[in-house]
């Protein structure tokens, strides 16, 4: 179990995970809004949004941190990271702006998350 752990690319699921939470934050609103005739709401459901929010923290601050630790010790990756999850926590603070936090908080994570792909695979930084 624990070689299979170890063979998963972090990085990429950490974008996966990037890219699903932008997708439910800017396309769910837009396509699904009839979810709540059947009974079903995840549309600014608080629960969903910061359970998301938590799976994408976890993931990123795992695969960064991995790649920091063992392949590159570039802390670029780290603060942009960071800054993107400021600005998505601020999207839940400020929902009435919630376009204006997005759109940076998405670029800057997975430039972070492409930063450290990169990073892991040179051989010279």
């Amino acid at each position: 179990m624990r070689d299979f752990i170890k063979k998963i690319n972090w990085d990429l699921m950490g974008m996966i995970t990037s890219v699903a939470c932008a997708i439910h934050c800017a396309i769910l609103p837009l396509v699904l809004t009839s979810l709540p005739l059947f009974g079903i709401n995840i549309i600014n459901n608080f629960l969903f949004e910061w359970t998301m929010i938590g799976i994408a923290f976890a993931v990123g601050s795992y695969a960064l941190l991995h790649g920091y630790r063992r392949h590159h010790q570039n802390r670029k990756p780290l603060f942009l990271f960071t800054a993107g999850f400021i600005f998505l926590i601020l999207k839940e603070i400020f929902y009435t702006h919630e376009i204006l936090f997005l759109v940076p908080a998405v670029c800057l994570i997975l430039y972070a998350h492409f930063l450290n792909f990169r990073y892991c695979r040179s051989r010279y930084i």
